[in-house]
């Protein structure tokens, strides 16, 4: 396969006119940093917000245009809607002045955030920081779900650092449908989508949040997930972009926090829990890993990272706390093997760990329990 270069990409987007404009999408600005691996070119246009609708066919005319280059094997292109500083948004210039006296008119409800056909449940799996363990907690949950017969999807919302694709042992290219719908990879009956499938393993993913934004809603939407009880979502470390993303566009049922026991992790789990309420997504509790360790040869337990600071801190703002998982030597083994503990050794101590949380959670999400409260506010 040819080659597909940066320049060439922008020499037939500059084909393309912006109507009403005085000139192509890339004198203007518009294209975002071009990303291209294995014959795959990704980018975005950003466009005024209020003509978002009104420039699709833009979209179109630069996706078919870049498709047609030799080389290229498929092209993701996304418009951002960014509104310029100072420019009112269309709800801003259209609502009415507060009358004498300081009284306000009620604020206008949110759009609803469109759900994804067949999918039942959104369950985000979330950690303040890196390095607790939340990837592998995500895809043992997840086959804990499937293991009291619900049918169980897994997303990879790590743009930057996917870990499915080697926690799943699954290699190889998903198939793409007429369109842009991808076919799901699969393995152990979870099917996955994750931008390791798209881009090779060593590939640095430099993008801004516009393109990230793009992809994490593409393998949301534009993706063949079918008839799903649950699509789990492994996020990414952090606060960032993927989570605001999630939140604001994507109708989660709840959330989950994964912490290890110490002080450090503690206080960066606080972060994304304090996140998650900000955007008013519910909290289904939180999860210890890595609590304790059992010796193999002697059965003494150590707390090597201290133990119960989970629990402690659940208990401190009223959130459910969801279980204990070991920090053990064959989770560690089969997690790197790509052969989940859950089900490589579905009768094991640590899957019953694993399968007692997946229950809470079912039954949580079931009952419609994490559903935030209504909040009155006063001006």
């Amino acid at each position: 396969m040819a080659q597909v270069e940066k320049h060439r990409v922008l020499e037939v987007l500059a084909k393309v006119q912006v109507p009403g404009g005085p000139s192509n999408i890339v004198d203007m600005g518009m294209v975002s940093e071009i990303f291209v691996t294995d014959g795959k070119v990704y980018f975005s246009i950003s466009v005024p917000a209020g003509r978002a609708e009104e420039l699709e066919p833009l979209r179109k005319q630069a996706e078919t245009l870049v498709k047609a280059i030799p080389g290229v094997a498929s092209v993701m292109v996304a418009l951002t809607a960014d509104k310029k500083a100072g420019e009112p948004s269309s709800s801003a210039q259209s609502r009415p002045v507060p009358p004498a006296g300081g009284l306000r008119p009620p604020a206008p409800r949110p759009p609803a955030k469109a759900g994804i056909p067949g999918i039942g449940a959104i369950l985000a799996v979330a950690s303040g920081k890196g390095g607790v363990g939340k990837s592998t907690t995500a895809v043992n949950l997840a086959l804990g779900l499937q293991s009291i017969g619900l049918k169980v999807g897994i997303l990879d919302a790590d743009i930057y650092g996917p870990s499915l694709p080697r926690l799943l042992k699954i290699s190889g290219r998903p198939k793409q449908l007429e369109g842009r719908t991808i076919v799901p990879m699969e393995n152990y009956g979870l099917k996955t989508m994750s931008m390791g499938f798209l881009v090779d393993e060593e590939a640095a993913m430099i993008w801004r949040g516009p393109m990230v934004q793009s992809a994490l809603l593409q393998m949301l939407r534009e993706v063949a997930w079918g008839e799903l009880d649950v699509l789990v979502v492994d996020m990414p470390p952090g606060t960032g972009d993927v989570h605001l993303t999630m939140a604001q566009q994507v109708p989660l049922s709840g959330a989950v926090i994964v912490s290890t026991p110490q002080d450090l992790a503690l206080a960066d789990a606080r972060k994304g829990i304090t996140m998650f309420r900000k955007v008013e997504v519910p909290l289904l509790g939180v999860i210890e890993n890595m609590s304790y360790f059992i010796a193999p040869d002697t059965g003494a337990r150590y707390d090597i990272f201290g133990h119960g600071g989970a629990k402690a801190e659940a208990e401190r703002i009223n959130v459910p706390f969801l279980g204990e998982v070991p920090l053990t030597i064959s989770v560690r083994e089969m997690s790197d093997a790509g052969t989940p503990i859950v089900a490589m050794e579905p009768d094991g101590p640590v899957a019953k760990i694993y399968r007692d949380i997946a229950l809470r959670v079912w039954d949580t999400l079931k009952a419609g329990s994490g559903k935030a409260a209504p909040k009155i506010v006063f001006e």
